[in-house]
């Protein structure tokens, strides 16, 4: 028995640490709930993948009572943000409710009755229009991410590491800032998928300015925005292109505004090194 006793409290013990490990990972962190419609346990997991973003919310939604609890980064996020996210993965929410489309797509056991009651049709509408499932189809959610890429391209096609750090601080800025209610439904579930991961290169080529880290970074960073850009498109046709030379001979690929090459991975010793291998219009 005595070994027992002391197995549970270490467990105990051990289950703490790893829940304020947890909770340490959040800096910054405010705590707080919102009323989240939804009805079962897959309803839990899709708003939950919707809320959490690692390092920046951490949440859980209860669906008896219909509460999500969110601790997030205050200096990153926000509660509208974060409720911004759900409601675009179909959750009706005491901001925001959910694009019709979004809804329809619910598996049936998902379909929650949908409350369209004052606190969420009508007055957060007035005092936000984004609130509203309806989108603008003439706005570019991700136009300054696309300008902070292209930019960075040419920096490194001139080999200039500064300037490539700085631009992917711009880059960096912008993906975290990108106009999530202005995002269609079917554009949605893309850019959470690739979010986090052109954060992720972003992040490391302004941290040096030495090229040949910030290129290392470029590849997966260019085959990321590629799937992006497909989706969302630009306002003009961007050019695909290709280097067998660059990655060690495994070759790389990168976006462009120009059919003309400037390779942003030979630089000036093979600036014009490349081909178009694909337009997107």
């Amino acid at each position: 028995m005595k070994i027992i006793s002391q197995l549970v409290v270490c467990i105990t013990v051990l289950l703490s640490s790893t829940l304020s490990g947890c909770e340490a990972q959040v800096k910054n962190a405010k705590t707080t709930s919102a009323k989240v419609y939804g009805n079962c346990e897959m309803c839990k997991e899709t708003i939950e993948t919707a809320a959490n973003k690692k390092g920046i919310a951490k949440a859980e939604w209860n669906k008896d009572t219909k509460l999500l609890s969110l601790t997030f980064d205050s200096s990153k996020t926000n509660v509208d943000e974060v409720l911004k996210l759900v409601a675009y993965a179909g959750y009706d929410n005491e901001i925001y409710l959910a694009p019709d489309e979004t809804y329809a797509q619910l598996p049936e056991c998902c379909q929650y009755e949908r409350t369209k009651n004052e606190a969420v049709s009508t007055s957060a509408a007035k005092q936000n229009p984004a609130a509203t499932p309806a989108i603008s189809q003439g706005e570019k959610p991700l136009s300054e991410v696309f300008s902070a890429y292209f930019k960075l391209k040419d920096a490194l096609a001139k080999d200039d590491g500064v300037t490539a750090a700085s631009t992917a601080k711009e880059l960096f800025k912008a993906i975290d800032a990108a106009k999530m209610d202005a995002i269609k439904a079917n554009e949605h579930t893309i850019w959470m998928k690739y979010q986090e991961k052109l954060s992720y290169d972003a992040e490391h080529i302004k941290g040096v300015t030495e090229t040949e880290h910030q290129r290392e970074h470029f590849i997966s960073l260019s085959k990321n925005m590629y799937e992006v850009m497909k989706v969302f498109k630009a306002d003009v046709p961007v050019y695909y292109q290709h280097c067998p030379m660059a990655n060690d001979g495994k070759g790389a690929d990168w976006l462009s505004l120009e059919q003309k090459i400037s390779n942003p991975y030979m630089g000036k010793q093979m600036l014009t090194c490349g081909k178009t291998v694909e337009t997107i219009k």
